[in-house]
C-alpha cells in the first residue's frame, strides 16, 4: 500500500519540466482546400511532422528516463516568467495560425503573384498573471488596433503608445477578441473597448528594443506582443490542422500549396517530410525537437527529409540509413534540392495576374 500511494503522489505531481517525444508525419495535400485558383493533385507525398509535448509528473520522468527519443526541456524554455502553463496550447495554437498565413504568402509570392500586405495591430503572444492586462480577460491571440484612439499599426507602435506613460494612466483600448475552437482554430468574433490602468514595470524587464522609444518603459500592463499583419490573397485556402500546434509546419505547407497550384510535381512522387519556419520573404528558420520528428517520418516511410540548415546534424544523429537529410535556409534552396531529386520546375497552373 505504501509503494502504491508513492506511485500515485508521484503522478499527481507536476515538474517544471516538459518532454518532446515523436508524434506523426501527415500528408498535407489532404488537408488544403484552394477555391479561386485551379489547382492539381499529383503523386507527390510531402508531410508535415509533429511531437507531443507534455508536462512531466514525478512518475513520468521516471518512465520516460528509460526510453528512447525524448528530448526534456524546463519549462523556464518555454515560458516567461509569470505566464501560466495554461497558455501553451493557445500559443501554439497561435503560432499555427501565423504559420498557415506565412505559408500561403510564400506559395502564392513563389508562384509569380502579388500579395499586398497590411499592418494589422499588435497580437498577443502571451499575458502575465497577475498584471493589468489579466485583470480586464486580455488573452494570447488579441489583436489591440488602438490605444486612446490611436492606431496601432505594430507590436512596437502599441508599445510607444504604452510605455511612456506615467504608472498609474487610464488606457482605453480597442481589441479584436480572439477565440479558438475546439480544434485549435483562431478566429476573431468580436471589437470590444476595454479599459486598463498601467502599472511600474516589474524588476528584470527587459528594455523595449523599438526604434524611436525609450529604452527605460515606465507603464506596463503585463502583455507581450508580435506585429499583425492581413493580406490581400488571389485565392481562398484552408489548412486543417485539427490540434496541431506551433510554427513548424510552415515549410511544408508551403511546398505543398505550390505543388497543388503547378502543373508539375515538386518531388516527382517520391515520399519527403519536411519541418521549419516560414515567414513572408521565403526565409526558413529552426524548430525544436528535430529528433523525434526524424523518427515520426521514418515511420511514416519519408525518403527525403528537408530541415533548417542548423539542425542538419540533430536529424542525420536519428537518421536510419535510406533517409536523406536536406538541409535549407530559404525555399528557393528547398525548390532546387527537389529538383534536383526529380521535381520540376514551377509552373502555375492559373497565370498571375
Amino acid at each position: 500500500m505504501v509503494i502504491v500511494g508513492g506511485f500515485i503522489t508521484a503522478n499527481k505531481i507536476n515538474l517544471p519540466e516538459y518532454a518532446i517525444t515523436p508524434g506523426d508525419a501527415t500528408p498535407v495535400a489532404p488537408l488544403v482546400t484552394i477555391n479561386g485558383v485551379a489547382t492539381m493533385k499529383h503523386h507527390d507525398k510531402i508531410m508535415l511532422t509533429d511531437v507531443y509535448l507534455q508536462q512531466m509528473t514525478a512518475l513520468q520522468w521516471l518512465q520516460l528516463h528509460f526510453q528512447k527519443h525524448v528530448e526534456f526541456i524546463p519549462e523556464s524554455y518555454l515560458l516567461s516568467p509569470g505566464v501560466p502553463a495554461q497558455q501553451l496550447d493557445d500559443q501554439g495554437y497561435l503560432e499555427m495560425a501565423d504559420s498557415k498565413q506565412m505559408a500561403e504568402v510564400a506559395a502564392f509570392r513563389a508562384l509569380g503573384w502579388k500579395v499586398p500586405q497590411t499592418d494589422a495591430g499588435a497580437v498577443l503572444t502571451q499575458v502575465t498573471v497577475p498584471s493589468p492586462s489579466s485583470k480586464i480577460g486580455l488573452n494570447v491571440g488579441d489583436r489591440i488596433t488602438a490605444v486612446n484612439g490611436k492606431a496601432v499599426t505594430s507590436a512596437c507602435s502599441m508599445i510607444s503608445l504604452i510605455s511612456p506613460l506615467a504608472p498609474g494612466s487610464k488606457v482605453t483600448l480597442e481589441v479584436d477578441r480572439a477565440k479558438y475552437s475546439n480544434t485549435g482554430v483562431l478566429n476573431y468574433t468580436k471589437v470590444q473597448t476595454l479599459h486598463v490602468t498601467t502599472k511600474r514595470p516589474p524588476g528584470g524587464l527587459a528594455a523595449t528594443q523599438c526604434p524611436g522609444t525609450s529604452a527605460i518603459a515606465h507603464s506596463w500592463i503585463g502583455i507581450g506582443v508580435e506585429d499583425g499583419f492581413s493580406y490581400q490573397f488571389p485565392a481562398l485556402v484552408s489548412i486543417n490542422t485539427a490540434n496541431i500546434g506551433g510554427p513548424s509546419a510552415g515549410l511544408a505547407m508551403t511546398l505543398t500549396l505550390i505543388d497543388l497550384m503547378s502543373k508539375h510535381p515538386l518531388a516527382a512522387g517520391a515520399p519527403i517530410a519536411a519541418t521549419g519556419t516560414m515567414d513572408q520573404f521565403g526565409n526558413v528558420g529552426d524548430v525544436g525537437g528535430v529528433a523525434e520528428k526524424t523518427v515520426a517520418i521514418q515511420r511514416a516511410g519519408a525518403k527525403y527529409f528537408i530541415v533548417p540548415q542548423v539542425e542538419v546534424a540533430t536529424a542525420q544523429s536519428a537518421a536510419s540509413p535510406g533517409l536523406k537529410i536536406i538541409g535549407v535556409t530559404t525555399l528557393d534552396q528547398a525548390l532546387r534540392d527537389l529538383r534536383a531529386i526529380g521535381g520540376q520546375a514551377l509552373s502555375p497552373i492559373t497565370r498571375p495576374h
